[in-house]
């Protein structure tokens, strides 16, 4: 998106279509704020979704670079004029928003904003976000705001429809959850019914065995059997519901839509910035997609758990007909010439049968204070 001026209802139109093609949250949230940025010709855009500890569950810039973002630290708390947008649930537009009592500063690492136009975003009666632009990109005569009224009632505009958008995202968020929870309730109830009969026939069995061994060993080895057929039996409906269990969203999104999501939910739920790039990965077999999800749920997992990591780095490329998977994080690390201690405790063990079950290999990288990098390579198909 280009962030020269425009204007007119062919601009908002723009942006409000662009807000309606997206059903993701971050999606919705990020499309908002370049949209606003664009719209009002600033130099940058925030939008704050608020939690309910003074804090705020979601914050998405634009106009600032992934460089600067680690730069400032943590998300902002709900205080000053944000506090304010949340709580008085009134527009506010500053000429310059240092010079207002109820500035509290910013990080070192912060850029300076001068002029500032925010408004609360609310459904209903209930804020559910706070959007502001500052810097506009204009000639300002000492002492006024370059954000005009104009400016103001177009934001108004962009925050209603962004009500709209922001709620229909979650509608559908929540909608995916209990789909995937009603679907996982039911996988349950069949495995359960299913297995605990051959489980309980199994011990049956075994029980009768070990009362033979010693009268009639022939039949107690016939009885026996019957355990190893009866495990055998036990161990197929388990294999067939893990393969049941495949994530509906790898069919539905594929891999890499899938991880992105993911880790933007952990990004959001850890203090750890978690961050995924996928470049130019074509549809895999299903077997290796689902090994390369686990494979990075577990990374993630260890990462964000064990490490103590600040940056978690995800990556997916695209290597010949298959593809590569990168999860680096800045944590303490460990030997792994240690394999037998590390392995056990970080999962390393089951992460390679994941990559060798696929036909893949499996990579680690890692030395106390140093951090540590998985890599998974799949062939493709």
């Amino acid at each position: 998106m280009s962030h020269g001026p425009r204007s007119g209802l062919a601009a908002v139109s723009s942006a409000l279509l662009a807000m309606s093609r997206h059903l993701e949250v971050r999606d919705v949230l990020k499309t908002i704020v370049a949209s606003a940025r664009e719209l009002l010709d600033a130099q940058y855009a925030a939008l704050g979704v608020p939690d309910d500890h003074g804090g705020f569950a979601q914050f998405v810039v634009d106009g600032v670079s992934e460089e600067q973002w680690r730069a400032i630290g943590p998300l902002p708390r709900q205080h000053g004029i944000l506090a304010a947008m949340l709580h008085e649930a009134k527009a506010e537009r500053l000429a310059d928003v240092r010079k207002d009592p109820r500035f509290e500063g910013w990080p070192s690492a912060h850029p300076d904003l001068v002029d500032f136009l925010g408004l609360p975003i609310r459904d209903g009666d209930e804020v559910i976000g706070a959007l502001f632009l500052a810097n506009k990109n204009c000639p300002k005569p000492e002492g006024s705001c370059g954000f005009t009224a104009e400016d103001e009632e177009l934001l108004s505009i962009l925050a209603q429809h962004a009500a709209i958008a922001l709620t229909n995202a979650r509608l559908y968020e929540r909608s995916r959850e209990l789909t995937i929870a009603e679907e996982r309730s039911r996988l349950a109830h069949e495995l359960h019914d299913a297995v605990s009969q051959k489980l309980f026939s199994l011990r049956l069995t075994a029980q009768a065995a070990a009362a033979l061994v010693d009268r009639d060993p022939s039949r107690a080895k016939g009885e026996l059997q019957q355990v190893a057929a009866l495990a055998a039996e036990a161990a197929d409906e388990l294999r067939a519901a893990v393969v049941e269990l495949r994530p509906a969203a790898l069919d539905e999104d594929g891999l890499a839509a899938t991880l992105r999501t993911q880790i933007q939910v952990l990004d959001r739920a850890h203090s750890a910035r978690v961050t995924f790039a996928g470049r130019g990965v074509k549809a895999l077999p299903a077997a290796q997609e689902e090994a390369v999800l686990r494979v990075a749920q577990e990374a993630l997992h260890n990462a964000l758990r064990h490490s103590a990591a600040e940056h978690v780095d995800v990556t997916l490329d695209r290597r010949g007909t298959g593809a590569v998977l990168r999860v680096t994080d800045d944590g303490c690390g460990f030997d792994p010439q240690a394999i037998r201690r590390a392995g056990r405790h970080l999962g390393l063990v089951s992460m390679r049968d994941r990559a060798s079950g696929a036909g893949g290999t499996l990579t680690v990288q890692s030395a106390p204070g140093k951090g540590t990098t998985i890599e998974m390579e799949v062939p493709g198909g």
